[in-house]
């Protein structure tokens, strides 16, 4: 699959006023569910942290509150006033947390004006969050904006989430329906999803230990080389992700049992993504409003692309989205993409999505994924675009696409420039 389908060229689209841009991105550390540095922090002190850090010129070094120093004027990349309106993604917080997420801006010193809104699309909603402030200023209706990402899965549990919300359907309507077999498989657990992508692409335990110790030691290469430093805002005394596991091996990930098919399973907690508490957050404005402020550009939103697949096998989601974002953009081959970030929600999903798209392995994830740095679900997609954004500008690279498979079977993908790449090209 590595050629697509597309009588336009490999370039992408050529500049307009109304592209979006992106002029900051930064996110938190990302620490283990219910052991981890942010356990004890609800989600709205999460996004607090990166809607604050968001709009500052150097986040990175700030531990001060929002009524210090942060906010001398001339610090901000912007000043809070000029934002538009703010769209979150989140997965497993309640229906409150509408009114968590105002108050997290407001008390930031973001005025009343900025409106705000919540999305869930499960794992894209920070992808998705972006998307929709992204493709707000393509058409106009803001020029400024912040799109972001936040999850605390040890203030909601991923577990209790049926308990609590079970699906608001008629159930006799649901399993007699002409469609029923995949009306009832949405409700198959994500982890038995992955068993069947295992199962019917025919990948053994061994492909999958041996992927997932190789995002752990990337991960680990990584942050011992301090390349997650300038997309970290501290929280609180909370600097640095605690979920990587240098130690891992093929060896010590073999001897886990399988989670979800115990006599003849092949998905295990050391090969699937961890739950893990974090956030992030996105700043967007349009080119002519970059260009009249004389902000530098980190990158540009070039294409977008969710597309729907079975609901038992949703984690090949990726394999169909990323095609689609790419023809969007008027690239014509995977193999014009720098750098890759695929969400390992399971090894299972990441490594056929690679496989059957033809991918370079070097080019995905250069930096661990999910499996090793953990996957807050409503962050995830934010969280990607700002390690997407420093790999590139770091490795000069031009071109990368964010993806993720989507529970109850979709994919999404999304396509970003560096354009000052160019001519190093």
């Amino acid at each position: 699959m590595a050629a697509i389908n597309n009588p336009n060229s490999s370039s992408t689209k050529q500049p307009h006023p109304r592209d979006a841009v992106i002029v900051q991105a930064i996110r938190t550390p990302l620490c283990r569910a219910r052991k981890g540095g942010l356990a004890q922090h609800p989600p709205a002190t999460l996004l607090a942290t990166v809607l604050r850090g968001v709009l500052l010129k150097d986040p990175t070094g700030t531990t001060q509150g929002p009524d210090d120093d942060d906010y001398n004027t001339n610090k901000f990349i912007v000043p809070p006033s000029s934002i538009q309106d703010i769209c979150v993604g989140n997965v497993l917080s309640p229906p409150t947390s509408a009114v968590s997420f105002r108050m997290a801006a407001l008390s930031v010193n973001i005025p009343h004006t900025t409106s705000i809104s919540t999305t869930n699309r499960q794992c894209s909603s920070g992808l998705q969050a972006v998307a929709n402030i992204a493709h707000a200023i393509q058409c106009g209706s803001i020029d400024i904006g912040i799109g972001a990402g936040v999850e605390s899965m040890s203030t909601n549990p991923m577990h209790e989430l049926y308990d609590k919300f079970p699906p608001e359907v008629d159930w006799n309507t649901m399993q007699q329906c002409y469609n029923s077999k995949e009306v009832m498989d949405c409700l198959i657990p994500m982890g038995v999803t992955s068993e069947n992508v295992a199962k019917k692409y025919q990948l053994d335990r061994t492909t999958l230990d041996t992927f997932a110790t190789t995002s752990h030691q990337k991960a680990a290469s990584a942050q011992s080389q301090g390349k997650f430093t300038l997309e970290i805002i501290p929280v609180g005394n909370i600097s640095n992700d605690d979920g990587i596991r240098p130690s891992t091996t093929i060896d010590t990930l073999s001897k886990l049992r399988p989670v979800f098919d115990k006599q003849n399973g092949t998905t295990t907690a050391g090969n699937s993504s961890q739950l893990t508490d974090g956030a992030a957050a996105i700043l967007l404005m349009s080119r002519k409003e970059a260009n009249q402020r004389n902000i530098p550009i980190l990158g540009v939103w070039k294409s977008y692309a969710v597309e729907g697949v079975p609901p038992h096998i949703m984690g090949v989601g990726p394999v169909y989205a990323i095609p689609a974002a790419l023809r969007k953009a008027n690239i014509s081959s995977v193999e014009d993409i720098d750098v890759y970030e695929i969400n390992e929600a399971f090894a299972s999903q990441a490594y056929y999505s690679i496989q059957a798209l033809q991918l370079n392995p070097n080019k995905v994830n250069p930096n661990g994924g999910a499996i090793a740095l953990g996957h807050p679900l409503g962050c995830t997609g934010a969280r990607m675009i700002v390690t997407l954004l420093n790999e590139m500008r770091r490795e000069r690279k031009r071109l990368g696409v964010v993806s993720m498979c989507i529970g109850t079977g979709m994919g999404a993908a999304a396509v970003l420039e560096v354009e000052d790449m160019r001519s190093a090209l």
